[in-house]
């Protein structure tokens, strides 16, 4: 799985997220592996990124599962043992998802 998870960070990072960070889910979940969590300037930027996950995880070869690309600050893109978070305009900092995990460990990439 750590090639699903390249692959999506390094997608997220060619579009420009800032603050990436991954937490590990797997002594966690049995379901999820990882969180990539990043921050866009706006929805324009963080709509970029997301599309960019998926169009490289799909040219891998994964399995898309879900894309929530509505008109909230809160992107995501579910490719099954990984899901990419894509904040902007302060919603990071308002759900707070490295606070809620805090006790989980965090991947170095």
């Amino acid at each position: 799985m750590k090639d699903l998870l390249k692959i999506a960070y390094d997608a997220m990072d060619e579009k420009l997220a800032s603050d990436l960070l991954v937490i590990d889910f797997r002594k966690q979940s049995p379901f999820l592996e990882y969180f990539i969590i990043g921050t866009a300037r706006n929805y324009r930027m963080a709509a970029s990124i997301i599309e960019n996950v998926e169009d490289k995880a799909l040219e891998a070869g994964f399995e898309v599962k879900h894309v929530y690309k509505d008109d909230s600050k809160w992107l995501l893109i579910d490719l099954g043992d990984v899901v990419c978070h894509v904040f902007y305009d302060g919603q990071r900092e308002y759900y707070n998802l490295e606070g809620l995990w805090k006790d989980l460990p965090i991947v170095k990439m």
